[in-house]
């Protein structure tokens, strides 16, 4: 069974939150010319859920923290009719840097390995569906040229998460699929200047975040 984790994503040149640790992908122009899916970044645990259990950023063997334990159910439910379809998301159970005000899930999915081939976005949506889970928030869906890819970054990440405080970034796919070797060609991300890189730290005293009804009980009294 295959046990890769998933593909590191190149920083656009751009990204102000690109460390010296990050990739930059230099030809970043030649993912533009074809339909692109534009969706938030989300600050959380990159997930993994496939038939042999639930992997965090090691695929060596299934996660065990704490932070993890929403996705045990999950798992449970989707086991037996995964294959060979490994399910990538974002695992917002335990808080990193920030601190989403109207959540309304803890996991969302931003991609789908099979094989060889990375899913296109109406299969992950189909796949979605099927398997009653969110996918992460899209912002854009269409072609874009180069003149238009940062000023629409500006205009959105001033706005915001979707659910409420900072957003972290952008990532931007090939709507198509593509071949897991071609990964870095056809997904690129940008994250906001200053965003704190948590995952050495954030963990220690870990907190649970709290789904918007939680933050909103008062309204019910």
């Amino acid at each position: 069974m295959d046990s890769r984790k998933y593909s590191r994503t190149y920083h656009f040149p751009f990204s102000q939150g690109a460390t010296n640790d990050d990739r930059i992908q230099a030809n970043w122009k030649q993912l533009l010319g074809q339909e692109l899916v534009m969706t938030e970044k989300l600050d959380g645990e990159n997930t993994c859920v496939k038939d042999l259990g639930v992997f965090a950023r090691s695929h060596a063997a299934p996660t065990i923290n704490p932070w993890a334990k929403n996705m045990l159910p999950i798992w449970e439910r989707l086991k037996n009719d995964l294959s060979d379809l490994e399910i990538f998301g974002e695992n917002l159970y335990g808080i990193h840097s920030i601190e989403y005000k109207r959540l309304t899930d803890y996991f969302f999915v931003f991609a789908i390995r099979q094989g060889e081939e990375w899913l296109s976005w109406s299969e992950i949506e189909e796949y979605c569906f099927f398997f009653d889970l969110k996918a992460v928030p899209v912002i854009k869906i269409g072609l874009l040229n180069e003149s238009e890819v940062l000023p629409l970054i500006e205009s959105e990440i001033a706005k915001g998460s979707t659910f409420g405080g900072e957003c972290e970034g952008f990532v931007f796919r090939n709507k198509n699929r593509f071949h897991v070797n071609d990964f870095s060609t056809n997904v690129l991300k940008y994250v906001r200047k200053n965003h704190v890189q948590t995952d050495e730290h954030w963990s220690r005293n870990w907190k649970r975040a709290k789904l918007w009804f939680e933050n909103n009980e008062k309204l019910d009294n």
